[in-house]
Formats: structure tokens, sequence, C-alpha cells
């Protein structure tokens, strides 16, 4: 943590100078400024977390000074949900992943901006190019946030990985014009709870003398992939507190929480042995849209499938992806969320076979229910290589792919609306398409994608 220690190093994030810090320092002697990290292990901690401050809400205000002194919200429509927000905004109590009507109702005055996905892609490759200057071990976890190894690159940087890192933020706000948090640490874990403690712009640390002591006292729920249904049921058998984990029997654990047992009183002790890995594969490419109407004919809904398996074919190609597991998600007007999946026979990246299996999904579920949300994936992935041969019967299948090819050389040279299929001239009144994966679009989360 940054509490002040006698016995501490003390380096400034403002000057970027460093200190013996004989007493409790509260300013830097060099400069005055009061942004000072301090403790006993700042030279010997290497794992860092760094998360971007608000990502999309950020580059919209700097890219908008009126927007400055104002609550945003990145997100579509009354009946979208909110993307991010502002930390002014989030004073109100709107959060991200919040439904759109329930974000204006906490924030009346809040300015609405639309996703510009493209430009956060942009600034989002600026930044992981900027990481991986310091260290080729950079695991991104999304299109703003990273862990990274540091270990062994003070030869390279002439600094410690504190510096290193205090160097990166302050470059990233000169030449980007967006804040990021640090996280510092020896785990995993404990370097990305580190990097929430004091947003935004913050740098805070957790030695590992200290881990124990400071996940004494945190509810269960700051452990990742904790959600409220498994919060509940340990709380329910007396785990409400992390310290409460650190002597558990793991047998009980493995009862209350399956594999995951042996896992969260590693946890609980700050023992995780998790390397940052570079190479994360993409386990899902998708695109999914919120509807300005509850739909519940197939006939309203087809078209604007059509459209998502557009647009998640481009992505396919981008990535240099191909599927052979079609997903359908869908979105009652009370929130419930329907998933249904079929696999394909070979590998694909056309839209029209995406299609063809999205179709026969939708088709059985369109019994009258109403939706607000409709969206279209692919996963189990191969390489291009191996996708669309069909077979010697097969005629349709090189035809398509013909026709495809055709179809998105036009539209790299005059844009994605430039042709399209007839069926796309039936849409209705909607929100743009908004990417999403259980990884996430490679457009929205990981810009190397």
């Amino acid at each position: 943590m940054t509490a002040l220690s006698p016995a501490s190093r003390c380096l400034c994030r403002d000057c970027l100078t460093e200190h013996e810090a004989a007493g409790a320092l509260r300013r830097c002697p060099a400069c005055g400024s009061p942004r000072l990290i301090s403790h006993v292990e700042l030279d010997t901690l290497s794992l860092a977390h760094i998360d971007c401050d608000a990502f999309y809400a950020t580059i919209e205000k700097r890219d908008d000074p009126s927007l400055q002194d104002k609550p945003v919200i990145v997100g579509g429509g009354k009946r979208g949900v909110v993307s991010t927000c502002c930390y002014i905004a989030r004073t109100y109590g709107v959060r991200s992943a919040m439904p759109m009507f329930k974000a204006l109702k906490a924030c009346p005055e809040a300015v609405v901006v639309k996703p510009n996905m493209q430009k956060y892609v942009v600034v989002g490759r600026e930044v992981r190019q900027m990481m991986r200057e310091l260290t080729p071990l950079v695991e991104p976890l999304s299109i703003d946030e990273a862990f990274l190894d540091l270990s062994g690159t003070e030869r390279l940087h002439h600094a410690s990985p504190a510096l290193t890192l205090a160097r990166f933020a302050k470059r990233v706000e000169g030449e980007l014009g967006i804040t990021v948090s640090i996280g510092l640490s020896y785990a995993k874990f404990l370097a990305k709870v580190a990097s929430d403690l004091d947003k935004p712009r913050g740098f805070s640390i957790i030695g590992r003398n200290e881990a124990v002591s400071f996940l004494e006292d945190k509810p269960v729920g700051l452990i990742p992939g904790m959600g409220p249904a498994s919060v509940a049921k340990l709380a329910e058998a007396g785990f409400k507190l992390i310290g409460d984990l650190r002597e558990a029997p793991v047998e009980k654990l493995f009862r209350l929480a399956g594999k995951d047992g042996p896992r969260l009183k590693n946890l609980a002790n700050g023992i995780d042995p998790r390397q940052v890995t570079p190479e994360r594969e993409t386990k899902s490419v998708s695109t999914e849209t919120t509807l300005d109407v509850d739909l519940a004919r197939f006939e309203e809904l087809e078209p604007i499938l059509w459209r998502l398996c557009e647009k998640t074919s481009k992505r396919l190609k981008a990535a240099e992806l191909a599927g052979r597991t079609v997903t359908l998600k869908l979105k009652t007007a009370d929130f419930h969320s329907i998933t249904r999946a079929t696999r394909l026979p070979e590998p694909t990246q056309l839209a029209a076979r995406l299609f063809a299996a999205g179709r026969d999904l939708l088709k059985r579920e369109c019994n009258g229910q109403r939706y607000r949300l409709i969206g279209i994936g692919m996963s189990d992935f191969s390489a291009p290589a191996e996708a669309d041969h069909g077979d010697l019967a097969d005629t349709a299948t090189p035809k398509l792919k013909a026709m495809e090819g055709a179809l998105d050389k036009l539209r790299a040279r005059f844009g994605d609306e430039a042709i399209g299929k007839g069926l796309s001239l039936r849409l209705p009144q909607r929100r743009s398409p908004e990417p999403a994966t259980s990884r996430k679009a490679p457009e929205e989360e990981d810009p190397d994608a």
C-alpha cells in the first residue's frame, strides 16, 4: 500500500526523483508534490497491473474539452447499457453495465456519448505499444488493462520497476491525454487489487510482508471471479471476509466452491503462482445490439441478425480466425439471458454460413417472447486455411466464398454501407451493433487481435 513508513524508500510521481525517507514525508523535497510513493519493498517488486481510468469517457473528455467538468456516460440510447462513465458520474451511483434508464434516473444531467470503438482501439494500441517498450511480458486483459512483469528490466531502463512504471504513467498522460492507475506487487491477484485502491491516477503497492494482513478484513467478493451467488453461498457458510478463508479446511471449501476451493484458500494467504503470459487465446468473437423497442416476430429479428453476422464475419476475417461453434444470444424484456449454440460441420468465416446457423437457432426461440437484445458469436477456432472448403458435392461454398471476398474488397474501398444484402433493407429502427465476447471482440478488448 502507499502508507508512508520511516524505513521506506520514497518516489515522487511528478518529478520522478527518489529519496531516502528518513521521516514521514508528506511532500517531495525536490518539487513540493504530495504525490509520493513510499514502501519498504519499493525497489524489489516487479509485477504490475495497469488500468486506464474510465477509458472511453476519458478519451471523450480529452477530445471535447466542454465535457471536462460534466458527468459523462458512454453508452447507447435509453434502452442500452452503460459501457463506462467518468468519475463525476460515478459519484451519482452510475456504474458500468447499468441499464441506461437507471443511469439517467440516478444522474439526469449526464451527457450520454455514443461509443466510438474505432477511436478507442487506436488509443488502446498506443497504450499497449508503450507497455511493450517497458517489457515483452505484457498480458492484455482488455483494451485498457494488462499485467506486466518487469523483473530483469532494471539494466535496460536504468531504474527500478516502480520508477519505470511512474515514468510510463507520466508519459501516457503527457502524450495521449489519458490517465492510468497502477498496482505493484509480487502476485497477479494483489497487483490487480492494488490498481483499484487509489483511482484515478493511482499508484498503490501491496508487498509480501503485508499481503495477509491487508486481505484479512476485505470482503470475499474482492477475489476475481467471485460472483454474487458464490459470495452469498460462502457467506451462508460463515466465510464473509477473505481472512475467514485462511484457515478453512480445503475439503469444506471444495464442497462450497468446487475446484475453486483450494484457489480461494491460497489467495487468502497471499499465494498466487500465476505467471504473466504475453499471449492469450481469443475464446470467442461476437456482436450484439440492444433494440430500441422489444421485438418478438422472426421477420423483425431476422434482418438484424443478418447485419450482426456480417459484422462478426468481418471481425473473424480481421483476426484471421475461423469458428465452428455458432452461439445465439437473446435477452428478454425482463433482462433474462438466453443462449443457444450449434456446431458446424467445418469451420467458417463466412457471414452467410454463420447466418444460416444463427437463423435456425433464432426461429426456434421466436415463440411469442419479446426480446430487447440479440447477438451472434463464433468460437472453437481454427486457422482460416482449414475453413470453408465444402466437399466434392458442395458447389455453394466456393461461390459464397468468392462472393463475400468480392464484397469485402468493395467495402474496404468504398465503406461498409457501399453494398449490402437486400435482407438488410428490412431493418427496423435500432441502435448500432455493439461488439461483445466472452473474451470480447478483438475491436473492443484486444487491440492486437
